[in-house]
């Protein structure tokens, strides 16, 4: 494999203003896409409002960049953006307004890069708070220091929160359904009252108006998905059992998930409820098997066994410029947090105690190349590839959200 160049990125360059040459191609992108399924935007609160803002967004799939370009025409945008978005060409993101970030890491120079969008070119910032999409269609674990953001920012608050973009593409299964998409754009926050709002105000705002369930809205808005796989690779998030509580021995095809412990097997019907063939359904309510999961993992810290451990392969992102393959090593995740070594190197070790991690990037084979965890540090992102076990990676992402949530209770 050649070998790149591992300068790390750039992080000071200051972000411009979308090019007003790139307007018309960003709109004819995303009109088609949202106008063939029927999209449909209630805004509240919004009448009179110009920039600067900030545009706080949920995360659901690829198409919510096209439902916000929709939402916000003709305003033009600054986009906070992965690393790994700037595989995409960097001149072409940054000509488009994006700003660079690095997940689930403090990072003082993001925070800079918005304040001066948001002071200096007088735009609108446009952040997927939740950094990553969603796993099962629900809200994702949100940081406590976004209310501290707003409340530093002194710009009003805007939430896009999107429906259908999970139904649309989820996660665990890449390929396209027809499903029509809905959004509400609030302003939640008022220039007027922005100084006047304690930080735990503006946090309960934002969550509240984050708050969604895609299989709930789906059910009551009477949405008929008859996609044939339907649940092909859902055993990627529920891995668990609620049957006989076995973990990983889950697989999916169609519209069916089984335990290959037990075969008890469920289905899904065409309005996304869950039946088991035989015997009693748990969980006729998906994201309810999500936290029941999570509930598990929980218990599993709280009694000393929670630990997950094994081979894996570890690759490097320091730039826009490709991954670096670096080798083999171990990785071990329990209630001290994460510890990763490399067997091509006796320096690296890679470690995050539970209250440096508050939420985890996992990808289902990411690039055909397998699940994947992403761990960061400010010049550098590992995605640690695991090599023996089977479905692992949305319980590490229990794992670290759990054990910060414990660690940050005892203080």
């Amino acid at each position: 494999m050649k070998k790149l160049d591992r300068t790390p990125f750039n992080m000071d360059k200051k972000p411009v203003r979308e090019r007003r040459v790139l307007m018309p191609l960003a709109w004819a992108l995303s009109f088609p896409s949202t106008w063939k399924r029927k999209l449909k935007i209630n805004k509240e609160n919004m009448e009179g409002l110009k920039p600067p803002y900030l545009l706080l967004c949920t995360h659901h799939a690829f198409i919510d960049f096209k439902v916000t370009t929709v939402a916000t025409f003709p305003t033009r945008l600054n986009w906070v953006v992965a690393i790994d978005g700037f595989l995409f060409g960097e001149y072409l993101l940054r000509s488009v307004g994006a700003i660079c970030k690095r997940k689930f890491i403090n990072d003082l120079k993001l925070v800079k890069h918005i304040k001066y969008t948001l002071d200096d070119l007088k735009g609108v910032v446009a952040l997927y708070p939740e950094a990553r999409y969603s796993l099962i269609g629900t809200t994702a674990i949100l940081p406590d220091s976004l209310g501290k953001l707003c409340k530093m920012l002194n710009v009003p608050v805007v939430v896009l929160n999107m429906h259908g973009n999970y139904l649309t593409q989820p996660q665990w299964n890449l390929d396209m359904r027809k499903v029509p998409l809905a959004a509400d754009m609030t302003q939640i926050i008022f220039q007027d009252e922005i100084k006047d709002l304690s930080i735990d105000v503006i946090n309960e705002r934002i969550r509240k108006a984050f708050e969604y369930d895609e299989y709930k809205w789906q059910k009551e808005n009477k949405i008929k998905i008859d996609f044939k796989d339907r649940m092909k690779n859902i055993h990627k998030v529920l891995y668990q059992c609620p049957s006989c509580l076995t973990e990983h021995q889950m697989n999916s095809a169609e519209n069916r998930i089984w335990c290959e412990a037990c075969g008890k097997t469920y289905e899904q019907d065409e309005y996304g409820v869950l039946k088991a063939t035989t015997g009693d359904t748990e969980f006729p309510h998906i994201p309810d098997w999500y936290e029941f999961e999570r509930e598990q993992v929980r218990q599993q810290i709280l009694n000393g066994t929670y630990r997950v451990e094994d081979e894996v392969r570890i690759e490097s992102l320091p730039n826009a410029k490709g991954f670096h393959v670096l080798g083999d090593g171990k990785m071990v995740h329990d209630t001290h947090g994460f510890w990763v070594t490399g067997y091509f190197d006796p320096n690296f070790d890679l470690i995050r105690e539970p209250l440096s991690l508050y939420g985890l990037h996992i990808e289902y084979n990411y690039k055909n190349r397998g699940d994947a965890i992403d761990i960061s540090t400010p010049d550098d992102s590992f995605w640690i590839f695991p090599k023996t076990k089977k479905d692992i990676v949305t319980k590490l992402h229990f794992g670290v959200e759990e054990l910060y949530k414990l660690a940050k209770k005892k203080g």
